[in-house]
């Protein structure tokens, strides 16, 4: 029910970053802020989703345990759930991306569910690229996309050594 969810604005590192919840779960994370009631009082769900997404930012998260409650298509909610395989500081096409659900010729239909991922960062669609390594879009844009790929190699390459 959409009287039930509520907004919280945060200021991430690279912009407002728009958080929606229920009270049992994160239903979104967007660039620009929605059509939802903003909370007068944090919830329990927004504010464990703003700080994990905070620990990430500095590098001291690499996966998210807030609740999650994805609403989309079978198909969406198929690509999704495989966009949260993706480790952390890789990347994978668009083309593994359809491959690894068993739908190799749905490669467009990966890229549009992809781009209506409502939780940006969390499950990350920015870690899909193009088959000749560019980045394609992104929500967030272009630059976003590259920075947040940079934190995560910079993490990583921190980590091990």
């Amino acid at each position: 029910m959409k009287s039930q969810l509520k907004q919280w604005k945060y200021d991430s590192p690279v912009g407002p970053l728009y958080i929606i919840a229920s009270p049992t779960g994160l239903r979104g994370l967007y660039w620009e802020e929605q059509d939802v009631a903003h909370a007068s009082v944090i919830t329990p769900i927004l504010i464990q989703a703003q700080n994990e997404l905070a620990e990430y930012f500095i590098g001291g998260r690499t996966n998210f345990t807030v609740p999650l409650e994805l609403m989309g298509t079978p198909f969406q909610l198929r690509v999704w759930k495989e966009l949260l395989k993706i480790p952390y500081a890789h990347t994978y096409s668009y083309r593994k991306l359809a491959s690894c659900i068993k739908k190799h010729n749905a490669v467009r239909a990966v890229g549009s569910a992809n781009g209506k991922n409502p939780l940006c960062i969390i499950v990350p669609c920015h870690r899909v690229i193009a088959s000749d390594g560019s980045l394609g879009g992104y929500a967030g844009g272009i630059k976003t996309k590259m920075k947040l790929l940079d934190l995560e190699l910079l993490v990583q390459g921190e980590s091990q050594k």
